[in-house]
């Protein structure tokens, strides 16, 4: 829990702040713009909700925060906020928010569908979440982009007896007993609706999941940046080899979908030709960056 001992001196006064302990993953700033931004290389509340919208949005930040560094000092009912999350984005997929420390904030997401419910990369097994997933028909399939945000896999999997899906390069000892292991480098159908298409890069066998050509969940491969305003990849946070992650994306082009939905950095949403125009805006920055 934040602690207002701790209360970073650039929070707006009032209500919510952000203590010493943030991260700076950025979760809350793209969960809660109205309320917060970076400040001195943490997050910040620039300004205090002025509506139940915002309050509602702030809300949902605390319970995501990974570190647990955003407080308030009313009293909120935090068991009605919770309802908020998984946090619809479009059409059957949702953000599942409660992101987790070890995965530096990385975000989740839920596919609800009559099928089985896919859940994309693991948040924190917390009752909150638990108890909304088992609302929503539980999990059927987990899938992990790659190494660094399973999180806390192995509790979904012992309460849900979901199917963990992995890429063979990235089981670690703690991932050694997923129940798919995807192999080599050409695209695997899970079914009708998904497919896994392997992008190596960020890691060696880091994954994309597409699902019903609409949705590229992209783990760490690709996300979008305001700053920058165009797609990108994370150069400074590319841990096997550039040149592959920049090949990886020039066959991503040739996949047709709307949404890129990333584990770190921020999602996009632009109609096929458009996201086709601004995935080559993409490829151009990388090959030059």
């Amino acid at each position: 829990m934040a602690q207002l001992a701790s209360r970073l001196d650039h929070n707006a006064d009032g209500d919510f702040f952000v203590d010493a302990s943030c991260i700076d993953c950025d979760t809350c700033r793209w969960m809660a713009p109205a309320t917060f931004v970076q400040r001195q290389g943490q997050a910040s509340v620039h300004r205090q909700p002025r509506s139940d919208a915002e309050t509602e949005r702030a809300l949902l930040a605390v319970l995501s925060c990974p570190t647990g560094s955003i407080g308030c000092q009313a009293k909120h009912d935090m068991d009605t906020a919770s309802r908020g999350l998984p946090d619809p984005i479009a059409g059957d997929v949702f953000h599942c928010g409660y992101h987790a420390e070890s995965s530096f904030g990385a975000a989740s997401y839920l596919i609800r569908r009559d099928e089985g419910n896919v859940l994309i990369d693991s948040p924190r097994f917390t009752r909150p979440l638990v108890r909304r997933l088992e609302e929503m028909g539980g999990v059927r399939t987990l899938f992990l982009t790659h190494r660094d945000d399973v999180a806390d896999h192995a509790k979904f999997r012992e309460h849900f007896g979901c199917e963990r899906v992995l890429h063979e390069d990235e089981i670690r000892p703690g991932t050694r007993d997923v129940e798919l292991v995807v192999r080599g480098s050409e695209p695997t159908s899970l079914d009708a609706e998904t497919l896994v298409i392997p992008t190596p890069g960020h890691t060696e066998g880091s994954s994309c999941l597409l699902f019903r050509d609409e949705f590229l969940f992209t783990g760490d491969h690709l996300a979008w940046s305001d700053a920058r305003g165009h797609i990108y990849g994370f150069r400074s946070a590319c841990w096997f080899d550039w040149d592959s992650l920049v090949e990886s994306t020039r066959a991503l082009s040739g996949y047709a979908f709307e949404w890129i939905l990333p584990g770190h950095g921020r999602r996009c949403h632009f109609p096929r030709e458009r996201m086709r125009v601004e995935m080559a805006k993409a490829l151009d920055w990388m090959e030059s960056a």
